[in-house]
């Protein structure tokens, strides 16, 4: 919805706080039913070098099940449009959706791949308590949704195909080519820095050798509002415990096919590493260490959220 003159009033802020990497990555995240070459252009002029869409799914019947407003066509034809002025532009889909057979993803995901440059974030639909979703799956409304074998399947067909068309999965929902790897997204499950600024945005800042979590006002009236008046939007900040880092740490960083470094864990945590919770895991052969990083296999990066709720009791 912003302007091409907003984006570069707000590049060229950061421009007067920040110096920029010679080769910096300035995504823009677009919906397809707000794709117009004329702005993509002015996008583009402003700074910004990579789009990512929120395409969801390649079928109409799908697209309305889950509230999107444009169709498969528009969708496509919106990726076209930005594939024209951006040579770095990646599109999300959702998978395990009602009445979705193994042989539906495969077909969809295929022809994904065929549009596909470089990069595809690919997430399986959970229902999340607090959501829209959530109330219609306790009405009974969400029939025809995949069970726990079915879902397993559609991961590892997903791991299937992506990997033999040179996009493997370098985080457990996002795949892409080496070195196009979505920086941003690194930043978040490696433990990196990042400033959230606009409603909603958090933020993680390491300062005086704490690391704080942040957060601004949800609602952009509030928001707005309190940038009016004190010169922030920020309404809470909180110092991280060590332990809160050291699990915050784990839980993103399993979720990199690489995983963490164990010196680095080592590092954050007071008591040093739980290996009397790895170790199980690894007899398992849901972890593994090798070269000094502690990573998720194949079969355990199919239940990491079981994984995580042991290793980090």
């Amino acid at each position: 919805m912003m302007e091409p003159q907003t984006v570069n009033g707000i590049l060229e802020a950061i421009r007067q706080a920040w110096s920029f990497a010679n080769d910096v990555e300035i995504t823009l995240e677009a919906n397809p039913t707000s794709i117009e070459a004329g702005r993509l252009q002015g996008y583009r002029d402003a700074g910004v070098n990579r789009v990512s869409m929120g395409i969801q799914a390649l079928n109409d019947e799908d697209l309305r099940r889950l509230g999107r407003m444009h169709s498969a066509k528009e969708a496509i034809t919106a990726y076209e449009k930005a594939r024209a002025v951006f040579d770095r532009v990646n599109f999300d889909l959702i998978y395990a959706r009602q009445g979705q057979s193994l042989a539906d993803w495969r077909r969809e995901l295929s022809k994904a791949l065929s549009l596909a440059a470089d990069h595809l974030s690919l997430y399986q639909l959970t229902i999340e308590d607090g959501t829209v979703f959530a109330e219609r799956f306790h009405k009974g409304l969400l029939r025809g949704l995949p069970d726990e074998d079915l879902a397993v399947d559609l991961f590892s067909v997903t791991q299937e195909l992506c990997e033999a068309a040179g996009l493997p999965a370098y985080e457990l929902s996002n795949h892409a080519a080496p070195g196009q790897e979505s920086r941003h997204n690194l930043v978040y499950w490696q433990g990196g820095d990042y400033v959230g600024v606009g409603p909603g945005a958090h933020g993680r800042l390491t300062l005086g050798g704490q690391r704080h979590a942040t957060s601004q006002w949800s609602s952009p009236s509030a928001w707005l509002n309190s940038v009016r008046s004190s010169g922030s939007g920020e309404n809470a900040r909180e110092i991280l415990t060590v332990n809160d880092r050291f699990e915050e740490f784990l839980m993103m960083g399993l979720r990199l096919r690489d995983g963490v470094e164990l010196r680095r864990a080592a590092s954050i945590s007071v008591a040093g590493l739980p290996m009397e919770r790895i170790s199980p895991l690894v007899e398992m052969g849901k972890l593994q260490i090798k070269d000094g990083w502690l990573s998720a296999t194949e079969e355990g990066r199919l239940v990491l959220n079981a994984v995580l709720r042991e290793l980090l009791v």
